[in-house]
């Protein structure tokens, strides 16, 4: 086998403060490592996402947007597997996060839907 497993994934954002603030008190995941990079004016937050997986979030001065949303070449979206998408849902709504209609996978037929980080990156929660 090629890999056994996504270790992380890797998001630049526009505004470090603005995003730490969501990833981590709004969705909740735990710190692992936060370190400055002075050479580079940069922020690197390590993020636990579960399963052994991380999101590392950073922060480059002046990063330039995404090409078109979300049918960009490139990662499309990244997606949070949920117990119970209705709390879920409630939960983000209640926090002032906008999110669309939940859906049903007509290949698997569990439940999903869509909302977005601070820079607009397309998330998504999946119902196991």
């Amino acid at each position: 086998m090629f890999s056994n497993g996504i270790h992380h994934v890797a998001i630049i954002c526009s505004d470090y403060e603005r995003s730490k603030h969501f990833y981590v008190n709004i969705l909740g995941f735990p710190i692992i490592q936060e370190t400055f990079r002075a050479a580079r004016n940069s922020y690197k937050l390590d993020l636990d996402v579960g399963n052994s997986g991380a999101i590392e979030l950073f922060s480059f001065p002046n990063p330039p947007d995404r090409p078109s949303k979300p049918e960009a070449c490139g990662l499309r979206h990244l997606a949070f597997k949920v117990d119970d998408l209705d709390a879920s849902v409630a939960y983000l709504t209640t926090n002032g996060i906008a999110v669309e209609a939940i859906r049903t996978d007509e290949l698997t037929s569990k439940r999903f839907t869509f909302f977005k980080d601070p820079d607009g990156l397309p998330l998504e929660l999946y119902e196991i």
